[in-house]
């Protein structure tokens, strides 16, 4: 679809969708937008004031779920909350470029609530889902590499942005993954995944960062950074259009920074059959969260 906005948006009508970390940035946007099609709309938040705030904002049927990603029982409490279907799921929560911190759990923050938080996630409420997985990645996992012998830094020097682009890699091989399970498992649900380009976020703000660091962020935003409302655009397309499973949609513009929503590229490294499978086996002992095939609607 070219241009695709907002509007263009079917209705939702009497579909659940789950929004991870949706009281700001493009999570927020994304869901005020179903929302706003008719969805039933779950804003899945670590702050509650602040998720019922954002809440308030929104136009017709929201609620707000305790979800703290970087915390195991706190994603089962979430997911044992759910016992009728849900129709998308939107993995879009995220941190980026900490200093280094450990999850409830002893993960690297970033790795541990970016892909490890929604992968457990993701598998729980797979029962309940009965349309798409939507995963936010980032032009960042074009840098990135899986390092299988120190996923959570605990011997290398701490690289934030390593490790961030370490996670958003880890993003689309959990999405390339997730499908060719659920392909295999003769699902109907797919596995999509999204990136919004460079959005002027709350994960573009400072938090710890050097001064230096700070200003050069600053500048970055102001050149070249989307909107909220542009950059959610591509969630929203992976979530609602005719997407084939395991697509990737990002910015059509210059350098996939900004623009309309589009099928996008990704690494090579991203495409790797045998890391993708070797990491959900990795993130299944790292989390006890295993794929539920056995429980699966099929097609």
């Amino acid at each position: 679809m070219m241009n695709f906005s907002a509007s263009d948006i079917p209705s939702m009508t009497g579909c659940t969708v789950v929004v991870t970390g949706a009281n700001s940035g493009i999570g927020r946007t994304s869901a005020s937008a179903l929302a706003a099609k008719g969805a039933h709309v779950v804003l899945a938040v670590r702050n509650l004031d602040k998720g019922r705030a954002a809440a308030a904002a929104m136009p017709g049927e929201v609620e707000v779920g305790e979800l703290d990603l970087a915390d195991l029982s706190s994603i089962r409490t979430f997911a044992d909350g759910f016992s009728e279907p849900v129709d998308i799921l939107i993995n879009n929560a995220g941190v980026m470029i900490p200093p280094l911190t450990r999850t409830v759990d002893g993960f690297e923050l970033q790795f541990g609530t970016n892909h490890l938080g929604h992968f457990a996630l993701t598998n729980l409420l797979l029962p309940q889902i009965r349309n798409r997985v939507v995963t936010v990645s980032s032009n960042g996992h074009k840098i990135g590499s899986i390092d299988f012998d120190d996923l959570n830094w605990e011997r290398r020097p701490y690289r934030p942005m390593a490790a961030y682009a370490q996670s958003k890699l880890a993003n689309l091989l959990f999405t390339a993954e997730l499908q060719r399970r659920l392909a295999e498992a003769g699902s109907p649900v797919l596995a999509t995944a999204a990136h919004p380009g460079m959005a002027a976020t709350n994960l573009l703000k400072p938090d710890g960062h050097g001064r230096a660091r700070h200003l050069v962020m600053r500048m970055a935003t102001a050149l070249a950074a989307q909107s909220d409302d542009d950059g959610a655009l591509p969630t929203l397309y992976a979530a609602t259009t005719e997407m084939p499973g395991n697509g990737y949609a990002g910015p059509g513009g210059l350098l996939q920074g900004r623009g309309a929503p589009k099928l996008v590229g990704r690494s090579h490294r991203s495409k790797d059959v045998d890391v993708a499978r070797r990491l959900w086996e990795v993130s299944e002992e790292l989390t006890g969260v295993t794929f539920p095939q056995h429980s699966l609607r099929s097609a």
